[in-house]
């Protein structure tokens, strides 16, 4: 059984609608496909639409979160959940501020972009996300189709990349925070690429532990950005906290080269998460 339970559709920053998405999911051979678009559940009906036979989705969201170390900058986190309730009223709330966040950044770094003359509008990014929550990968994609960067990767390297003058903070959800809301919708929260050291600062084990403490139930572990030896002590960070272990391709479509399903999550390690998940339940036949 090949599962992938970390990918983005064009609802958030993928080049790929749900459906789009699903069917690369089939085509690589994956038996389940988790989809988990930034901030949002805006792609869930539209993966059960358009499902295909015999591939399992299960309905997650990538949470924009932060880790407060005591006496430095905060750092950025990823936080997975997955089979939580959309519903649920505080979490409903807290993803609307992190979208409208995410929005008014995006406009500020584009308003700034263009100030200094590169080719870039809010109208053309939003007619081009057609309904997705813009953000820097969609303004990346402007600057490429400009001519200024050949690349979304360059984009980032460039002019996009947070020691860059364009670059804007958010406010994003303190992840202990993020785990509590996750988990009184019914969710298993999962920290993604937690020592992906090539995106930059990533928070110690201490902190892990701190949030293990506060209901995380998860790592992803075998990820793109992790190297052999990152993998390896994770592997062993989640077995002392007995802390279930994910795999997946964190897939975007184009803007990423990384195809799906490069990499994967054990099948105990699935059925350890559907066991946690009491918020709504996987697509399957």
């Amino acid at each position: 059984m090949r599962i992938d339970l970390h990918t983005h559709s064009s609802v958030s920053d993928g080049t790929e609608t749900p459906a789009e998405l699903l069917a690369a999911a089939r085509a690589a051979g994956l038996d389940v496909v988790a989809l988990t678009d930034h901030d949002t559940t805006g792609g869930w009906a539209a993966a059960e639409a358009a499902r295909p036979p015999g591939l399992t989705v299960v309905p997650g969201m990538e949470l924009s979160c932060r880790w407060f170390p005591d006496d430095q900058p905060p750092i950025s986190v990823h936080l997975l959940g997955y089979l939580f309730d959309p519903l649920h009223p505080a979490f409903a709330a807290e993803r609307a501020r992190l979208r409208d966040e995410r929005l008014s950044r995006a406009e500020r770094i584009v308003e700034a972009l263009a100030t200094d003359g590169y080719p870039v509008t809010w109208a053309e990014l939003v007619g081009h996300a057609d309904g997705g929550v813009v953000g820097r990968p969609h303004i990346a994609g402007a600057l490429v189709r400009g001519g200024v960067v050949a690349s979304v990767e360059e984009a980032f390297a460039t002019l996009l990349h947070h020691r860059s003058p364009y670059y804007v903070a958010k406010a994003d959800t303190d992840v202990r925070e993020g785990i509590a809301l996750v988990c009184a919708a019914g969710g298993v929260p999962v920290f993604a690429h937690g020592l992906a050291t090539k995106r930059g600062r990533v928070v110690g084990d201490d902190a892990v532990a701190a949030m293990a403490a506060a209901g995380l139930l998860g790592l992803e572990v075998d990820h793109p950005d992790h190297s052999e030896a990152e993998r390896a002590h994770l592997r062993g960070l989640a077995a002392d906290l007995d802390l279930l272990v994910t795999g997946s391709s964190d897939y975007h479509g184009a803007n990423k080269t990384t195809p799906i399903g490069a990499c994967t999550t054990a099948p105990d390690q699935f059925e350890r998460l559907l066991a946690a998940g009491t918020g709504t339940t996987p697509l399957r036949d």
